[in-house]
């Protein structure tokens, strides 16, 4: 398996694999796919990372800027996809870790993801009273400064997260 960037000529299949990826995962609304479309569609992508397998593409992740307290240079990761047949293989946990080092090499602050505690505290990401985003879930917001201090505040996600 090799993590890559995307290539243009990727992002309808892309958007296909995200929306197939999604249909069985537990939190999923069925909009992934075109959260990422917008992305790419109004430039708000930072990252577009894809996991390529012996028979095509087996995982997805993005990247998008974030706003802290209204302060920029944060990325929230999102949305991280692995195929079904592929989950429990390490594709994600590799799909993160290079997201992680792209965002971080390209000087970002931190990163925030909505997600499971547990599966994303193994990358260092952890709740953080400081940081908010009315609506959501306080223990499911997740952030990784890679530069100390964090900033505090509202989160606010790109647009096309609808958020």
């Amino acid at each position: 398996m090799i993590v890559r960037r995307e290539t243009p000529d990727e992002a309808r299949a892309i958007g296909q694999f995200v929306t197939t990826a999604f249909l069985t995962a537990r939190h999923a609304d069925g909009n992934e796919a075109a959260i990422v479309a917008r992305l790419r569609a109004e430039g708000g992508l930072l990252l577009s990372l894809v996991a390529e397998g012996a028979k095509g593409l087996i995982g997805h992740v993005a990247a998008s800027p974030v706003t802290i307290g209204g302060a920029g240079g944060w990325g929230c990761i999102a949305p991280l996809a692995v195929c079904e047949a592929a989950r429990r293989q390490g594709i994600g946990a590799a799909l993160m870790r290079a997201a992680l080092a792209r965002l971080e090499a390209a000087g970002a602050g931190g990163v925030v993801v909505l997600g499971d505690p547990a599966y994303y505290g193994r990358f260092g990401l952890i709740a953080d009273p400081a940081r908010f985003a009315p609506g959501l879930p306080p223990e499911y917001l997740l952030g990784r400064s890679f530069r100390d201090p964090p900033p505090a505040g509202e989160v606010r996600f790109h647009p096309a997260f609808g958020v």
